[in-house]
């Protein structure tokens, strides 16, 4: 029975998957313009809720895709299913000027359960990237007039700009436990996607001639990550976890394009441009104290700097991440709802891995709380999380983005593999 739910599970994931791909949309931000536009981190719900803590977590009721070392911690009975949304509101200033904009979408879907013992596996789609924008500017141009060379004539010319994609990885994992406190894992990916950048050039004189330039960015290929955590219980009240992880540099298999329209009428393919993925480092320390209070912080570091992308010619940032969070349950084991909640609160800032007309944005922060439902008190810990987060990108000297970004998910977690006895 229980092979026919796995199969049904992958099955129902691949159909959210699709629609899910099909009208992503998880931004309006300029900043996405550059590069492969807005990184998303490997979060859960849980994990977003407390700043975004995600490499030392280590649970048997709750999948962390960010370090594949976690998964050998699943319990021998259980199933795990975890469905993600969220839904962004984003206010854009500069100077005078304010645009307030609003995104929602599936952001992922994973899965996980134990092959044997000591050994677990998990799978699902994750976002990469998010590309999405759409703003214009307008000036005016003189004419001189043909009769009187003192009279001129003005002619307005607009340029918008449009963006729309992202990239998706599909990832399989793998974990294992050596010695009862060692684990190492590893996640192999499959990234794929799209991103767009469209430019009109418009004027007001239907004399003037028009334009448009798109560029198209396709990327498929594989990566890896590997993943350790180091976790032990002291005494019967402190648990520690370390984890870490790493990512090579690699390249992408991708395909530049640009169809340009108007005065220029032509098709271009540069097949020799180089598109990488920076190497990646990783480290997180979760503690949890008498199974009520969890206390986390994380680091990670991108090595934007030493990739190649197209023919950029503006070098990129290292980006760096620091988060810490912490969660508190009152009584896992109460009568009470409010005894079995979960409350949730985090830091985290990061900086910019690319530059605007060569100079670096000033570094984002988020702040973050939320809290986690359990839906009964069996020994299906299945649980509905909510979390909430403000942040900041970019200031008014540039262009600032104020934004609220609400992530809501369902994690299922039954004993699927339990053999009932009459």
């Amino acid at each position: 029975m229980h092979k026919t739910k796995v199969i049904f599970s992958f099955a129902f994931a691949s159909f959210i998957s699709t629609l899910a791909l099909s009208g992503q949309n998880n931004t309006n931000s300029p900043y996405t313009r550059f590069g492969y536009g807005s990184i998303a981190d490997i979060a859960s719900g849980e994990q977003r809720a407390m700043g975004g803590i995600s490499l030392g977590t280590r649970s048997n009721r709750s999948i962390s895709a960010a370090n594949p070392a976690s998964y050998s911690a699943v319990d021998s009975l259980t199933f795990m299913f975890d469905l993600g949304t969220s839904a962004l509101l984003s206010r854009f200033a500069d100077g005078n000027l304010s645009k307030t904009t609003f995104n929602a979408n599936i952001e992922y879907i994973t899965m996980q359960f134990r092959l044997f013992k000591g050994m677990g596996f998990s799978t699902g789609l994750l976002p990469y990237s998010f590309v999405g924008y759409n703003f214009s500017s307008s000036e005016q141009n003189y004419l001189p007039s043909g009769t009187d060379p003192s009279v001129n004539d003005t002619i307005t010319a607009t340029k918008t700009f449009l963006g729309t994609g992202g990239l998706n990885q599909v990832y399989v994992g793998l974990s294992y436990n050596f010695f009862n406190y060692v684990s190492l894992g590893v996640n192999a990916y499959y990234l794929f996607g799209g991103i767009n950048h469209d430019r009109y050039l418009t004027f007001s004189s239907a004399d003037a001639a028009s334009g448009s330039a798109k560029d198209v960015l396709n990327v498929s290929d594989f990566r890896l990550r590997y993943g350790l955590q180091l976790h032990n219980t002291f005494g019967t009240k402190h648990q520690l976890t370390l984890g870490v992880i790493y990512e090579n540099k690699s390249s992408l298999d991708g395909k530049f394009s640009t169809v340009k329209s108007g005065a220029l009428s032509d098709e271009e393919t540069f097949d020799d441009y180089k598109y990488d993925l920076p190497e990646t480092f990783g480290a997180g320390l979760f503690y949890i104290y008498d199974e009520k209070l969890s206390l986390g912080a994380d680091f990670s570091l991108q090595r934007w700097s030493k990739i190649n992308f197209g023919n950029n010619s503006e070098p990129y940032n290292d980006r760096w991440k620091v988060a810490v969070g912490a969660e508190y349950q009152p009584d896992g084991k109460g009568r009470k709802i409010l005894d079995r909640m979960k409350y949730r609160l985090g830091l985290n800032t990061s900086s910019s891995y690319y530059n605007i007309n060569g100079k670096t944005p000033a570094n984002g922060f988020g702040i973050t709380f939320g809290i986690g439902l359990p839906l009964n008190k069996s020994m299906v810990f299945s649980g509905i999380n909510a979390a909430v987060e403000y942040g900041k990108l970019g200031t008014n000297r540039l262009l600032s983005e104020d934004y609220f970004k609400l992530t809501f998910n369902i994690c299922f977690n039954e004993t699927w593999f339990f053999k009932r006895k009459l």
